[in-house]
């Protein structure tokens, strides 16, 4: 019953069909994954998509948070003995967290209160008295109440009737409404600097929250988490406030009747329980509301950053050297074969204070040619550019070590190789961590970490999944955004990213397998244990014999599992095991095998998939079949591009106003992108700046990694800043 009041909720809310919401409810209980769901299940989801669907699970997950708080909520009021049939009808039709709570508070345990204790005293009666504001002499009456030391006066008991008027005021839903209402059109949010930090160091990066007030509905994402980390860091005092006169006005218009004594003292006692407690109440929930919504949006655009990060431009199974660059430490070289494994490693020293420029040359033209090198990969840390130009010079003869400088860089090869900078964010700490002494346990963190830059360029993907996302680098404030709902979404990215390339059963690394729909991290060493005692996998259906592997994450991870040169060509597709009979069945009425299928388009295109409709399998999933025989296993992923920074900038002190550069997005938030030039110091382009016309968000113009020409309009040396624009090139 309750299920179905979700799913119509949900569909309501997320304005879908009832019985696609229903239906994917049904899956999600099943435990089924989001990626098996949007690719496997389209006829019962209607054809939803990974994004609706984690909307639903959201929700879903949402209202049975909802229900549980009920179920307390209910217990609580039934214990107090005030549980009513019509207070229980309210509470079972409300569906809204805040109402919820709003309903519950009169009821709600707190500590001992002034009204409380005015109500230990006997004054609930007399606050009645004045709320109906018909005594003409309030302390005539308030001389009932006086006893002893206790209310020694009717002053005394007045303002304990007050205290009772305040509390009921504050907890009255009608009141508490009609302030969120007043806080969500006119609340202001201020910021002020804390008057001892002010001088202070620290404090220099809030310089333009000092003294800044906006409309709370008005402030960015990224403004309000800016002042929120100020005020963590005690360097700025934030408040959130409407009109205070307006509010009081209005919630006295509904309490006090006229200008008599009594409504004089309700219209204190209403003033009172606003600033006293109710505006305190509504301010920290907006507060925290404000905050939730900011931290959704930082979360959104984070994982979506992460989202073409992950599905970066893989450069394939080359052999390749990767450079982690430095200067007083020199750079870590390592060269790596097809596969990602480590055949060698040493440190060159080209760089200041070392300077052995010419032994570093001679070290690179050994190794290129030892190893047969195809592809470097330098990390954009320290001295990247440096080593950049130094490793350019190098391909290009320009050091007299040999008699034919370019037989000597490339060896056999028929082309010199090819050179790529790559973000080296995250490294140091998978270097670190236990998968990399995992994999490499008798190699310092050095090693490891040029071994993470050059792997990164042959398949980002599976390389940065070992990686915590948050230290990536591709994200705002994310150690000040709920870190539960943080770790949510970003593994539900990393999930998706994953499932959605494919993952080759026989070459993936256990964390690259832990994300795939239906394993986790049991299932994924289980995987790789039974391929180091058998071997490589030659079907899908070996799947079967893995501990633990049972029917249900066989059906949720076979379809994204690949295994080139099988025997079966659909276990090297999205094709889903339990449609291999369909495809059988199609090869057979063309009156060929399934490879000769695959391989034909003619005989593809004569085939009309209404044949093959069913009450299981219908239209969306056999146009899926289709496009899969078309091209099988495809990536989605983009060709990678080689790039190459401008010779005339290497410092910030290069940078003339005016001047035209190439560029690489580095990170997207917003309020713009961060773009390096190769300077040592990421240049912003304002979203203001991003194009001639007005856009939403910056990823309606550039992509992470995007390969962007730009100019610069400002530099400013004293806060390291260099403001770029884009006017003209997008």
């Amino acid at each position: 019953m309750e299920k179905n009041i979700f799913a119509k909720l949900i569909a309501q809310q997320l304005n879908l069909q009832e019985r696609a919401v229903d239906n994917t409810l049904a899956l999600l209980d099943e435990g089924c994954t989001i990626p098996f769901i949007s690719r496997y299940r389209k006829e019962r989801t209607g054809g939803l998509d990974e994004v609706q669907i984690a909307a639903i699970s959201n929700q879903y997950e949402r209202f049975k948070e909802i229900q549980k708080r009920k179920e307390t909520v209910v217990k609580t009021i039934t214990d107090l003995d005030k549980m009513t049939p019509e207070l229980e009808k309210r509470i079972k039709d409300c569906w809204d967290a805040t109402e919820l709570e709003d309903i519950y508070l009169p009821y709600k345990p707190k500590r001992r209160t002034r009204a409380q204790v005015a109500r230990e005293q006997g004054l609930e009666p007399l606050a009645k008295i004045l709320l109906l504001q018909r005594e003409r002499d309030p302390e005539h009456a308030a001389k009932r109440y006086v006893c002893g030391d206790v209310i020694a006066t009717p002053a005394d008991a007045i303002k304990g009737a007050q205290d009772i008027i305040a509390e009921m005021v504050s907890e009255d839903e009608r009141s508490r409404q009609q302030l969120r209402g007043a806080f969500r059109r006119q609340a202001v949010i201020s910021s002020k600097v804390v008057k001892a930090k002010a001088d202070s160091d620290e404090a220099a990066k809030y310089s333009d929250y000092f003294d800044w007030s906006e409309p709370l509905k008005r402030c960015s994402s990224h403004r309000l988490l800016a002042m929120r980390r100020g005020e963590s860091e005690g360097i700025l005092r934030i408040s959130i406030s409407p009109d205070d006169d307006e509010c009081i006005e209005r919630l006295q218009h509904h309490y006090v009747y006229g200008n008599t004594p009594c409504g004089k003292l309700v219209a204190e006692a209403v003033e009172d329980g606003y600033k006293r407690l109710l505006k305190p109440s509504i301010e920290t929930e907006f507060a925290s509301l404000s905050k939730e919504k900011a931290d959704d949006e930082a979360i959104r655009v984070f994982a979506e950053n992460l989202r073409q990060l992950l599905l970066g431009a893989p450069l394939g199974q080359k052999r390749v050297m990767g450079i982690d660059p430095g200067f007083r430490t020199g750079c870590k070289v390592v060269c790596l074969d097809a596969q990602g494994n480590l055949l060698h490693h040493e440190a060159i020293f080209p760089h200041p204070p070392v300077n052995k420029r010419m032994e570093a040359a001679m070290s690179i033209q050994k190794m290129l040619k030892k190893y047969q090198i195809e592809a470097i990969s330098i990390g954009n840390g320290t001295a990247s550019r440096e080593t950049n130009n130094f490793i350019r010079d190098v391909l290009a003869g320009r050091y007299d070590v040999s008699s034919s400088p370019k037989k000597s860089v490339g060896g056999d090869l028929q082309s010199p190789p090819q050179v790529f900078t790559v973000s080296e964010d995250g490294a140091s700490v998978y270097s670190a961590s236990k998968i990399a002494r995992d994999e490499f346990p008798d190699e310092d963190v050095t090693v490891r970490g040029a071994v993470s830059i050059g792997r990164r360029l042959m398949d980002p993907l599976a390389e940065l999944v070992k990686i915590d996302p948050k230290s990536i680098g591709v994200g705002q404030y994310q150690h000040d955004v709920d870190q539960t709902k943080l770790k949510h979404s970003l593994d539900q990215t990393v999930e998706s990213c994953v499932n959605n390339v494919g993952v080759n059963l026989n070459t993936a690394s256990q964390h690259l397998l832990m994300y795939v729909s239906g394993l986790g991290p049991t299932l994924a060493k289980n995987i790789i244990d039974y391929r180091k005692e058998n071997g490589a996998f030659t079907s899908r259906a070996q799947l079967k014999k893995v501990p633990r592997l049972g029917p249900s994450a066989f059906q949720q991870c076979a379809g994204f599992l690949r295994i080139p040169g099988a025997k079966n060509p659909l276990d090297n597709s999205a094709v889903h095991p339990e449609s291999y009979a369909i495809v059988e069945q199609m090869a057979k009425d063309q009156d060929c095998t399934v490879a000769d299928l695959i391989n034909n388009k003619d005989k593809r295109e004569t085939i009309n998939i209404q044949r093959y409709v069913t009450a299981e399998v219908g239209i969306p999933t056999l146009t899926d079949i289709m496009m899969e025989l078309e091209k099988p296993g495809r990536d989605p992923r983009q060709q990678i591009e080689e790039f190459e920074f401008d010779s005339r900038v290497n410092t910030v002190d290069d940078l003339v106003e005016g001047m035209e550069l190439p560029g690489i997005v580095t990170n997207i938030t917003n309020f713009g992108a961060f773009v390096d030039i190769g300077v040592h110091q990421d240049g912003l382009v304002h979203i203001s700046q991003m194009a001639n016309r007005r856009i939403a968000h910056p990823t309606d113009v550039v992509k992470l990694h995007q390969h962007i020409r730009v100019r610069v309009i400002e530099v400013d040396h004293r806060r390291n800043r260099i403001s770029l624009s884009m006017k003209g090139f997008s």
